[in-house]
């Protein structure tokens, strides 16, 4: 987690690769992002969702996702694709937060102001077109479009110490208390506001991030 040379307040927007409503939220922090340019910076947590003796097909937890990407699709306005929707009812896809957490990582370190873009590239890539997110190849055209280097990428991405670095990036969420996805926390200073657990509408999110700033200041 590379610290932001600025001294501006930091939104810690922790979520997960395979988060049907942290799909949903990252436009929102997209959004954020252009709109508070200059007052907050946007950093991005993976918080390890789906790890150890919970990765496994998607089988498995299909009958619950497919019951609540309507509900998603609804509330937050994103759309999953036909291709998803195919993928789970295959069946065999194994669902692991690691292999796009470590990607989400790497993009972080090359291009940290891109990350919530990135984020999001990724989500759209499995949840609208089935990608597979277990293939790091997946990662590299997301990756180029921001001009980072391919091969430094793969390289990067390939390290034991980028491996190790992720699961230590799942260790301090789970130290930050995080017990469901999406959730933001404001950090100013050595102080750190909880914002929202759970998805927030733009207009909702930016009211209790302005109160929030100005009780900071």
């Amino acid at each position: 987690m590379e610290p932001h040379s600025s001294d501006r307040p930091e939104l810690l927007y922790i979520f997960d690769p395979l988060c049907g409503w942290c799909y949903g939220m990252s436009p929102v922090l997209q959004r954020i992002q252009q709109e508070f340019a200059g007052q907050v910076d946007v950093s991005v947590l993976c918080g390890g969702m789906l790890t150890g003796e919970q990765v496994a097909p998607i089988s498995e937890a299909w009958s619950y996702i497919s019951g609540s990407l309507q509900q998603v699709e609804k509330v937050t306005g994103v759309v999953f694709g036909e291709a998803f929707r195919a993928l789970g009812e295959e069946g065999a896809y194994v669902q692991d937060s690691e292999p796009p957490s470590r990607a989400i990582h790497v993009f972080r370190q090359l291009n940290q102001n891109q990350t919530p873009n990135f984020a999001h590239d990724v989500q759209r890539a499995h949840f609208q077109d089935g990608a597979d997110l277990n293939q790091l190849r997946t990662y590299v055209p997301l990756a180029a479009a921001y001009g980072i280097d391919e091969v430094e990428f793969m390289r990067r991405l390939a390290l034991p110490e980028t491996v190790a670095a992720t699961r230590q990036e799942f260790a301090a969420v789970a130290k930050i208390g995080v017990q469901g996805f999406p959730m933001v926390l404001l950090r100013v200073g050595s102080q750190g506001y909880v914002l929202t657990r759970g998805y927030q509408p733009y207009d909702a999110f930016a009211d209790i991030l302005r109160q929030a700033l100005e009780q900071a200041a």
